[in-house]
């Protein structure tokens, strides 16, 4: 169930802030799938009409499947537009408005929990890819540092966990609202 407006105050400005940039990073990471599509074609072509394929394109795209992943996420946290079975919920908000913003609220806020884990789960990584240098390929040929892709799962990872607080912030303001009188 997609989320356009806001029941808190300041909260629209907020959101509104924050969804241009999370709309940017999902541009960045739309723009890099693309970028990894045309290294991926000019691989395939490279190799059966030259024989010389590019080298390290496999790694390449392995690595940066994760950080897509990870600046994709954010905005569609925000947004309310991640994939779920929403069944259940119609027939809960016909009985209870009330009772689908609690559960939104709750799934927001496990969201923002969970998110929250991971990019602190992430932190280690990413300081020990910065001090030692590491990189991934092949010594003398090609390599690629590694720091870039942890610190995206770190950034991307803190961005979704609030997109869900801002989301659950809204969620609970609604849950918040008095009932309507039935007519």
């Amino acid at each position: 169930m997609q989320r356009a407006t806001s029941s808190v105050p300041g909260l629209p400005a907020l959101r509104r802030g924050l969804a241009l940039t999370l709309n940017a990073m999902a541009a960045v990471g739309t723009l890099w799938i693309f970028g990894i599509m045309m290294l991926i074609v000019a691989d395939v072509i490279s190799r059966n009409l030259l024989a010389a394929p590019i080298i390290g394109v496999a790694e390449i795209s392995a690595r940066s499947v994760g950080a897509i992943v990870f600046l994709l996420l954010p905005p569609a946290a925000l947004n309310g537009t991640l994939i779920r079975s929403d069944f259940l919920l119609r027939g809960i908000e016909r009985l209870s408005p009330r009772a689908l913003h609690l559960l939104d609220t709750l799934f927001a806020l496990a969201g923002a929990g969970i998110f929250a884990l991971v990019a602190i789960a992430a932190l280690p990584d990413t300081h020990d890819a910065w001090v030692s240098s590491d990189f991934f390929g092949v010594r003398g040929v090609w390599t690629l540092p590694t720091v870039p892709f942890h610190l995206l799962v770190v950034i991307g990872g803190a961005a979704t966990s609030l997109a869900f607080i801002v989301v659950a912030a809204d969620s609970a303001a609604k849950f918040r609202m008095p009932r309507r009188p039935l007519p």
